[in-house]
């Protein structure tokens, strides 16, 4: 089980980030919140959480200089930076901090819930668990269980799960890896027996179908939802995996 602290000036932001979440299903047993700059110092030393997110600015001092405190005194933590200002240079310093992110407030569920998960699966070496009960032990698409994959395809595989609606590539899952992105689609390769863009393409398929066949959403949307910003180039993915269009798909059921 996972710790967070979350630092900001200002009572109800500290409360509804607290609430866009349901942290505890992600994993996060213990929240823990400051609203001064050294009450977040103390705070992280004595609690020493798994992720911290940081305002960037805390009255009158920033949040990047805190992350860069606890940095230099080897805090093992991941940090995001919040902000209500859309401002270049807040976002040059978090970056220059080390923070995974920056985040303008009012903070979008969405996209914290992404940004999280990721933090989970790369930095915690945690995993995301599936909507459905069969997503837990065996991968949808592998047929292979969970536990007879190596740790680092099956964290290639929660990133997957993570963020195959975005713009993901063996390319920018390398970067996050440390690793060169041919080295690692090879060891994807020899243990899965797919390409990492076949395996990604077939997840998104698998995705596109379920809400086809259990929503009444627009496929224009559903494309969307799963990756595809060119909706002719879902249809060709679709028709070429399924050997039936969409429409073809939720007529039948």
């Amino acid at each position: 089980m996972y710790k967070l602290l979350i630092v900001d000036d200002e009572p109800q932001i500290l409360e509804g980030v607290k609430r866009t979440l349901d942290w505890e299903k992600l994993g996060f047993a213990q929240i823990e919140t400051s609203e001064t700059y050294d009450g977040a110092i103390a705070k992280a030393v004595a609690f020493g959480p798994d992720l911290a997110i940081f305002d960037v600015c805390i009255g009158k001092e920033r949040g990047y200089d805190a992350i860069r405190r606890l940095k230099e005194i080897r805090l093992p933590a991941a940090y995001i930076m919040m902000s209500g200002y859309e401002e270049f240079e807040y976002a040059v310093q978090a970056i220059h901090c080390g923070a995974k992110d920056y985040l303008l407030k009012p903070i979008e569920r969405a996209k914290l819930q992404a940004l999280v998960e990721r933090i989970i699966v790369e930095d915690l070496n945690g995993t995301i668990e599936g909507a459905e009960p069969d997503d837990r032990d065996a991968d949808p698409i592998l047929g292979v269980r969970y536990d007879g994959l190596s740790k680092l395809t099956n964290r290639i595989l929660q990133m997957v799960k993570a963020e195959y609606g975005h713009n993901l590539n063996l390319k920018t899952v390398a970067e996050r890896f440390r690793m060169n992105g041919t080295y690692l689609g090879q060891l994807f390769l020899k243990e899965t027996q797919m390409k990492f863009s076949e395996y990604l393409m077939a997840y998104r398929m698998f995705r596109a179908r379920e809400r086809i066949q259990t929503t009444d959403e627009k496929i224009a949307t559903i494309a969307q939802s799963v990756g595809y910003a060119n909706l002719n180039y879902f249809y060709t993915h679709f028709n070429a995996y399924f050997h039936k269009s969409p429409s073809d798909l939720r007529r039948k059921d």
